[in-house]
């Protein structure tokens, strides 16, 4: 058997500050962004860079109880982990790019690690495994 997360639907706002935000700041790559007239809606997909990313589907808000939702999708735990195999020049780009970290950087038993927001406010770990884990 052979299964993978493909993608993980992230509830946004706008599609086009969501896409600004996580190409332009994240330097996530943009996969696909496709109207789909009969839903009257957007497939946008990003991800990191690198093999085997797992993507982020950005799913436009389309009820106001789905718009209760967004910055908040785990209810003010860490949601979303991005391992990276070199902490130092990722966090250093994400604070030049403005990226808001809500915990700084500490050496952890399992790695190094800091808890920053998105556009919404939901809260992600940047993380650099150095125990074999990821």
């Amino acid at each position: 058997m052979n299964q993978r997360i493909a993608h993980i639907a992230l509830v946004v706002r706008d599609y086009d500050e969501a896409i600004d935000f996580y190409v332009n700041k994240l330097r996530f790559q943009l996969v696909e962004d496709t109207y789909q007239p009969e839903q009257d809606k957007r497939w946008v997909v990003v991800r990191p860079p690198g093999e085997g990313s797992t993507s982020l589907l950005l799913a436009r808000a389309s009820s106001a109880h789905q718009e209760t939702f967004i910055g908040n999708q785990a209810g003010g735990r860490v949601f979303l982990f991005l391992q990276t195999d070199d902490f130092q020049r990722d966090h250093a780009a994400m604070v030049k790019a403005g990226i808001s970290f809500v915990r700084e950087p500490e050496q952890a038993p399992y790695g190094i690690v800091a808890v920053f927001e998105d556009l919404y406010g939901n809260l992600w770990d940047l993380i650099q495994f150095t125990d074999g884990r990821g």
